[in-house]
């Protein structure tokens, strides 16, 4: 009895270590950003897999256009469902050295399996004048 449960951890770790289980997941947001009322030109946002225990996963990334508007979709190769967060690196009403760096928590309802995100999370129009809670700031990114 004793060698079946080490023959079935054995295979199990095997079957991790090779990624099988793993699944291709998607996720993605789309809206736009102003700073005091105008838009917020070259942006940077970036999509992310945030784990818990290990490294997140860069998934996307784009800057704003012109408008202020982004849309920006990715996928992630996981065995559980992916974590998404959009961060939003910007520069208004900011003077001091590096980039104020906004975290966004997407919905798992936003999620969905393969490789093209077909549900994005509509982020809407974000002000970036104003103080969110756990911004921080952000010199490598």
């Amino acid at each position: 009895m004793f060698r079946v449960e080490v023959l079935v951890l054995l295979f199990g770790i095997c079957a991790l270590a090779s990624g099988r289980g793993r699944r291709w997941q998607s996720s993605g947001a789309l809206g736009a950003l102003t700073c005091n009322g105008k838009p917020a030109k070259g942006v940077l946002l970036k999509l992310y897999d945030h784990d818990s225990i290990t490294k997140n996963s860069q998934m996307a990334e784009t800057k704003t256009d012109g408008n202020g508007y982004f849309l920006l979709s990715g996928r992630a190769k996981h065995w559980t469902t992916i974590n998404p967060r959009l961060y939003i690196y910007h520069d208004c009403n900011d003077d001091l050295p590096c980039q104020r760096r906004i975290s966004i928590k997407i919905n798992r309802r936003f999620v969905n399996d393969g490789i093209r995100a077909t549900k994005l999370h509509p982020a809407g129009t974000i002000e970036l004048s104003g103080k969110y809670p756990g911004e921080k700031r952000d010199c490598i990114h």
